[in-house]
């Protein structure tokens, strides 16, 4: 199939969709904005940069990895290597330069452990999540690894550790990918279904999935407090947290009483995307203006 440089470049850039790796950067920005310490504002960019394309790096082998599957989703059957704009070496070859460059942006202008923490992010997503979500719904529990490594790598460019810090940071993004996921594979079950991919509603049921929900965002809302009670953070980010907390466990605790899963589906989900920005927000911005 022909196509036009500028078609070309966009199918490229696709690869490594672009809406959910800028929110992988804008977590790595908030780990780099809460850490204690100094460090160059020049390397920090950098490292920064690094970091958005070792992400854009995993997306296109994913890509690459899920071309057979995407082709029965609807928010994945138009993707490039599904339709056959782009071919799978051309895919490749762009995650292995994404991954070089990145890797050499990070050696270059970070530590060795944010590099190595970069390279684990890389190799759990692509080698053992993305080939584990057709075998098994632990895929959820992996996946949420590599996804809650870059605002620790954030906070490792600052401080050159993994201290109590980078724990909360890592802990707070872990959990709140649980419910935040279940929640995408409800209100998708037919299309997860078709592709042949293993939820944990799909194996569990739905009954142990709203538990297992409301769980989640029940730890996720006290470990987001962590932050305050080590004194990582002041009052108002307690306030906000206890807040958006509260409103997170509300909309799941909805959804064990007669309600329509797939609009719950959709509120849990959207109320996910408000809930995490929330709270890493108010805590950049309560140290900034403690500061």
């Amino acid at each position: 199939m022909k196509t036009s440089l500028v078609q070309y470049v966009r199918d490229l850039v696709s690869l490594t969709k672009p809406r959910l790796s800028s929110l992988v950067i804008l977590t790595t920005a908030c780990g780099i904005a809460v850490a204690p310490g100094k460090e160059s504002w020049a390397g920090l960019l950098w490292g920064l940069f690094g970091t958005a394309l070792l992400v854009g790096a995993a997306n296109a082998f994913n890509c690459y990895l899920e071309r057979d599957t995407d082709a029965w989703m609807d928010r994945t059957a138009k993707r490039p290597l599904v339709t056959g704009r782009l071919s799978g070496r051309d895919a490749l070859a762009f995650s292995f330069a994404l991954l070089a460059i990145s890797l050499g942006l990070l050696i270059r202008f970070t530590n060795p452990l944010t590099s190595v923490l970069g390279l684990v992010a890389f190799a759990s997503y692509v080698g053992v999540y993305t080939p584990l979500k057709r075998l098994s719904m632990m895929a959820l529990f992996v996946g949420a690894i590599p996804g809650a490594l870059p605002p620790m790598m954030g906070w490792t460019m600052v401080t050159g550790q993994v201290d109590l810090g980078a724990w909360i940071l890592f802990a707070i993004l872990f959990l709140w990918q649980l419910p935040h996921f279940i929640a995408i594979s409800l209100f998708r079950k037919e299309e997860y279904e078709k592709a042949g991919l293993k939820t944990l509603p799909g194996t569990l049921g739905l009954e142990r999935a709203k538990w297992q929900m409301l769980l989640y965002t029940s730890l996720l809302w006290l470990v987001s407090l962590l932050p305050y009670a080590r004194g990582l953070a002041g009052v108002s980010y307690f306030v906000t947290t206890i807040v958006a907390g509260l409103l997170f466990v509300c909309m799941c605790l909805a959804g064990l009483f007669n309600v329509r899963e797939l609009n719950w589906g959709r509120i849990v989900f959207l109320t996910s995307l408000v809930y995490l920005p929330t709270v890493l927000g108010i805590w950049v911005a309560d140290l900034a203006v403690g500061g």
